[in-house]
Parts: C-alpha cells; structure tokens; sequence
C-alpha cells in the first residue's frame, strides 16, 4: 500500500492504438491544468498512432491502469536513432501524483530503455513541471542545452543509461508496478 492506493490495483500494460482517446484525454488534462497547450495537430498527433511512432520503430508505449481499467498514467520511449530514445508523454493523473508512480514510471523507463540497446534518454519539458523536473534531477538526469523540439517545452535533460542500476527499483519509496502484457 503506498500513500492510500492499493498497488495490487494498479497494473502496467503495452499500450494498444485502442487506447489513444483515453491517453490523449488524460495528457491534455494534465497539460491544461498547469497552463501548457495541448497541441493535437502537432507534437501531440503522435497519440492518435501510438504503436507506429513508438512501437513499429523500436520504442514502446506503456499505460498505467487501475483496477476498473481507467488509464491513469503512461509514458513512452521514443526512438531518436541507435543509441538514443526520448522520454516523451510521462504524466499521471491528480489523484495519482504524490505517491510515488512518478518514481515508478521512470524507473521503468529507464530499465525498459537500457534493455532495448539505448545508452542515453533525453526528454524535454516545460519550467512549470516543478515536480517532474525535480524528479529528473534527482534520479541524475543533466541538463540539456540547445534547441527545443517542443514549442511549450523550456528545459531538456539527458540521462546516461551506462549510470542505470536498476536495483535502485526496489527502494520502499518507488511502489512495484504489476505489470500485464507488458514486454518484461
């Protein structure tokens, strides 16, 4: 149990092309109540394809679940070339934030990212993502100077996935994940 969720409850799984409205609803939700601008005919149309733009290329796309089958999380590892894969639409729904999903995700990714070949993730983000960037920097993410991809994004970080261990994922702060139909 962490923080009043019964972790037996959540469950992680690939995402399925099916799930882009519930994916897309839950993104432009937590854009827009921190002021940033979802844009679907942009950087966001990639919701409408998940498994062409992540999967087919080598990247993947996982959703976080309840019990009822809401989607209440998810993440994507994005696949810039051979060695490096992008960090793209990490976000958790309000009543999920605070309990240590966020860890748990990234900590996911992370492991996910390393075991497909990767040997850097980078991401990039908006200053008023206090919590998310504070993350970041905490697991050992730089910062990441130059040009952004993403016009509401401000801040870009880079993490060297050779510095992944990932026994740091069975700390009793990061909640264990069970994870169904998901590539192990």
């Amino acid at each position: 149990m962490t923080s009043g969720i019964n972790t037996a409850t959540v469950f992680l799984r690939r995402a399925e092309d099916l799930d882009g409205p519930a994916v897309k609803a839950l993104v432009f939700q937590v854009l827009e109540e921190y002021g940033l601008k979802p844009e679907p005919n942009g950087m966001d149309a990639d919701l409408d394809a998940l498994h062409a733009v992540y999967m087919e290329p080598g990247g993947v796309f996982e959703v976080l679940e309840n019990a009822s089958g809401k989607i209440i999380g998810c993440y994507g590892l994005f696949v810039v070339d051979e060695q490096c894969c992008e960090l793209r639409k990490m976000y958790l729904h309000a009543d999920t934030r605070g309990r240590g999903f966020g860890k748990a995700l990234l900590c996911r990714a992370l492991s996910v990212a390393k075991r497909l070949g990767f040997s850097e993730m980078q991401l990039e983000t908006a200053s008023c993502l206090k919590e998310a960037i504070g993350l970041y920097v905490d697991f050992g993410f730089e910062s990441l100077q130059g040009k952004h991809e993403v016009e509401r994004c401000d801040l870009a970080f880079r993490y060297n996935l050779s510095r992944w261990d990932e026994q740091r994922t069975h700390s009793n702060e990061i909640p264990v994940l069970n994870i169904r139909d998901a590539e192990q």
